[in-house]
């Protein structure tokens, strides 16, 4: 079966980065955001049977129980404006850890790419152990997936409204 190529990600500009990366690390130098923009990593899947493709952390993470991180991918992704990229995390952190999206569902639309930040995607995730485990992982290591998804509307639809935005942007 081939499958139907539909989208494609991208790194976003390095003054998007170092905007967003200051912002979310004010304590790191000029130099360690740069060091992270150089590890931001385009997904790929593992497999040629992989439904999704790994977000790779730029950042060293370590949280422990209850703690929360958003995560900046350092990407963006274009696609068909039929399908949207659904964020999961990887199930063996999940399993482990309780490691999840702290929104719940991570769902990144197709015009969420024009967005005046470049489509960054960015991803809230929390170590939620109920077994008091603290959770480490290294700039490199793969912490999510994303699934892109076809989508319909319905007949009557009249959505005509342009995003400007990520989390809760539309209202």
């Amino acid at each position: 079966m081939i499958m139907k190529r539909i989208a494609r990600f991208e790194k976003i500009s390095v003054s998007r980065w170092e905007e967003d990366f200051r912002r979310l690390f004010p304590d790191k130098t000029a130099a360690e955001t740069d060091e992270a923009y150089e590890r931001v990593t385009i997904p790929t899947r593992a497999t040629s049977g992989s439904a999704g493709y790994d977000l790779i952390t730029p950042v060293d993470i370590s949280l422990m129980p209850g703690e929360s991180i958003k995560i900046p991918t350092g990407i963006r992704v274009r696609m068909n404006e039929e399908y949207c990229l659904f964020i999961m995390p990887r199930s063996g952190l999940g399993s482990k850890f309780r490691f999840q999206l702290n929104n719940t569902v991570g769902v990144i639309d197709s015009d969420y790419y024009f967005s005046d930040n470049e489509g960054h995607i960015f991803v809230p995730m929390i170590n939620d152990s109920r077994e008091g485990k603290s959770l480490e992982l290294k700039a490199g290591d793969a912490f999510a997936q994303g699934v892109l998804l076809c989508f319909g509307i319905t007949e009557d639809d009249s959505a005509r409204e342009t995003r400007n935005g990520g989390f809760g942007s539309t209202g």
